[in-house]
């Protein structure tokens, strides 16, 4: 299978930019004039996630960018080799600098939804308002998730990545069929286009990008070195800016109990909205689109 690089990316009606922060450079791709929106994606996945709803946010008078992960493609594979949240929460305020503005407003699904909680922690006068799809805080979560014997089993899929070389072989094996079922497990019944999910294989047909996203996975355990502990610290730290909480009652990866009890009220201090989104899984976004795009553009206008 061959590589593929983010310039193929289908987001129509976008710009591609290329965002340079240090070593790194991000692909982003860039719709409508106004307030600055930033899009953080999630695993396993592309800014192409973001489609159905770049329109809709441009056409409701905002300047919308979604931004490729660190790793996800060879240009941002850092020299360190860290994916600690510590480094990508300073990732999103080195985009908002890149894109020459003050601050932005963050829409975040699964991983970026982690990294956007960190970013927020890190630096709340940069960060308009927050909106998480489908994850809720780390901290909080990683107490009710224990609790929970069905929703550790969900999350058996983050024991595997833990094993270096295994983790890689599994996931390519056979065209990439794992990816094909956690999309069908975290999203029952929701039937995704064709190229959607072919949009991440080719993203992970480097073996360097899939090494990268699986190292998220493996770093986010670590509370030893300096980047762990820098992390674990940011997730302590309160929410300093308004937030909404957007979550599916069929979400496979997640359980909605889970993220109810994952988002509690102290951790927000300046106020958070929680939305169950009926009939809806992981990928709840894209399942239903209008809605999200409605809930998303009356949260950001009230900010």
């Amino acid at each position: 299978m061959k590589a593929a690089s983010s310039q193929e990316i289908a987001l129509p009606g976008a710009v591609r930019k290329v965002l340079r922060c240090g070593e790194l450079a991000f692909t982003a791709y860039e719709m409508g004039k106004g307030p600055l929106v930033i899009l953080l994606h999630g695993f396993p996945d592309t800014p192409r996630t973001w489609r159905l709803q770049m329109p809709a946010l441009k056409a409701a008078g905002y300047r919308v960018v979604a931004v490729t992960l660190r790793g996800y493609e060879p240009s941002s594979l850092p020299s360190n080799g860290s994916y600690h949240v510590s480094s990508l929460a300073q990732d999103v305020v080195d985009w908002i600098d890149a894109l020459g503005a003050p601050s932005a407003h963050l829409v975040a699904h699964d991983w970026g939804a982690s990294i956007a909680y960190a970013a927020a922690a890190l630096a709340p006068s940069r960060v308009v308002s927050l909106t998480t799809l489908a994850v809720p805080h780390p901290a909080a979560f990683a107490v009710a998730a224990k609790a929970d014997a069905s929703q550790m089993k969900r999350l058996r899929y983050i024991m595997l990545f833990q094993l270096p070389g295994f983790a890689e072989w599994y996931v390519r094996r056979k065209s990439f069929a794992y990816l094909e079922t956690l999309w069908r497990n975290w999203s029952p019944g929701w039937k995704y286009a064709e190229g959607d999910l072919q949009a991440t294989k080719d993203q992970f047909a480097d073996p360097n990008v899939l090494g990268a996203a699986l190292r998220y996975y493996r770093q986010a355990l670590d509370t030893r070195s300096e980047n762990g502990k820098a992390s674990a610290a940011l997730y302590a730290k309160p929410v300093d800016v308004p937030t909404m909480g957007l979550y599916g009652t069929l979400d496979g990866c997640i359980g909605p109990s889970v993220f109810e009890k994952s988002m509690p009220e102290h951790t927000f201090t300046k106020g958070r909205e929680l939305v169950k989104i009926e009939s809806a899984g992981h990928f709840l976004h894209q399942e239903k689109a209008e809605q999200i795009n409605n809930l998303i553009i009356e949260f950001l206008k009230r900010h």
